[in-house]
């Protein structure tokens, strides 16, 4: 898609690489002011249970009462899989009230905390004497109206993508209990069977990151609604675009996955804290989400051939959002080595996933607040909750 791009051959965007130095820089700029010692963190979804100096999930850590390591990497499991899959746009108006801690959050780490206390509440457990935990059964059970509850929606603080939120936690459901090689190998099922799954697949308690995805690919490829499917294969966040072309079908389409990525960094952490390294990380792309899409488009990285056109409504699967997507990933591989040699640190210590976190997710936040009033995307997508 970037060589197409290049050559002229895309209808919707151009490339001006040049602008690849300043945003560079900007980036830079965004991760020293974060961490000051350049100890970025791997980007994941425990970022965001962390509030100031309070890290929330160490605090029901803290109050758990499992049994080992093991156990709690199944919970760990069990929460991040289902805040992510919950992690897509909020929209502006939304907020989430923590009464806890008296905070007011939106967007992505409002999501995250809204969801870290639907779990810690023991809502999603069908077992009394394990709170906290998910099980298959509950999240078959969940309707809009569970959803609009437990974060706090409703008129005049609305969710977007209510519905497909929750069907999208009914059909991961239902994919667990079909697949009990994968979600039910020493429980009932559970999100975190999988972390008994990943395990089985470690040679010598190592386990590549690449393995992480491939799993998650086969383990949630069905639960992704109104998506391509090849040859049977449901094929998710996978799309086709005109610009690409082959002697194969799956030639045509750029595999995204966007949210499939985001849960296998997100998943590293409770891995390695029960004893299983994760390696080539590097392997992983970064994420085609609005935020490092966004600061793109911002900072005249990427630019729409019509002037118009950031002002029109797209769906999803509409060659503009997946040419932008689909170059969002491509250049961000281009920009990380340049952040990195900004910041005088080699790709070993500063790598793709630590650029996405210190990084470019934070930077389009803050450059989107200065070019748009309510902080958004630079153009709207219409999203069923379960792409962004």
């Amino acid at each position: 898609m970037l060589a197409a791009a290049l050559d002229g051959g895309l209808d919707d965007w151009t490339v001006d690489l040049d602008r690849l130095i300043p945003a560079a820089g900007f980036v830079a700029g965004i991760v020293r002011e974060r961490y000051p010692r350049l100890d970025v963190p791997v980007h994941s979804r425990w970022r965001h249970f962390v509030f100031g100096s309070r890290d929330l999930w160490d605090e029901v850590v803290v109050r758990a009462n499992w049994t080992g390591a093991d156990a709690q990497a199944r919970s760990a499991f069990d929460l991040v899989i289902t805040s992510v899959l919950l992690d897509a746009g909020a929209g502006a108006e939304w907020r989430y009230h923590d009464r806890a801690t008296g905070l007011v959050v939106a967007r992505s780490e409002g999501l995250a905390l809204a969801s870290l206390r639907w779990f810690e509440r023991g809502e999603l457990s069908d077992n009394p004497g394990e709170p906290h935990r998910v099980d298959a059964a509950a999240l078959r059970r969940v309707d809009s109206q569970a959803i609009e509850g437990a974060f706090q929606a409703g008129e005049g603080n609305q969710l977007l993508g209510l519905e497909g939120r929750a069907a999208l936690l009914n059909r991961l459901g239902a994919v667990m209990e079909s697949r009990p090689d994968l979600f039910a190998i020493l429980d009932s099922p559970r999100p975190g069977g999988l972390f008994d799954a990943l395990r089985s697949r470690a040679l010598n308690r190592q386990l590549p990151a690449a393995t992480i995805l491939q799993t998650l690919l086969e383990a949630l490829g069905p639960i992704w609604e109104a998506r391509p499917v090849l040859s049977g294969v449901p094929l998710g966040d996978c799309w086709p675009h005109p610009a690409l072309s082959g002697d194969r079908p799956e030639d045509s389409y750029a595999p995204l996955h966007k949210l499939s990525q985001w849960l296998t960094y997100s998943l590293i952490e409770p891995l390695e804290n029960a004893g299983i390294s994760v390696s080539d990380v590097h392997a992983l792309t970064g994420l085609a989400e609005y935020r490092n899409g966004g600061l793109l488009i911002d900072m005249g990285v990427l630019v729409p051939r019509e002037p118009t056109a950031l002002s029109r409504t797209y769906a999803v699967a509409d060659p503009f959002v997946v040419g932008w997507r689909a170059l969002t990933v491509a250049l961000l591989d281009r920009l990380s080595p340049l952040v990195g040699e900004a910041l005088d640190l080699t790709p070993a210590r500063f790598p793709l996933a630590s650029m996405l976190e210190g990084g470019t997710w934070a930077a389009g936040r803050l450059v989107a607040r200065k070019v748009r009033a309510d902080g958004g995307p630079p153009f709207h997508v219409v999203s069923d909750g379960t792409v962004f």
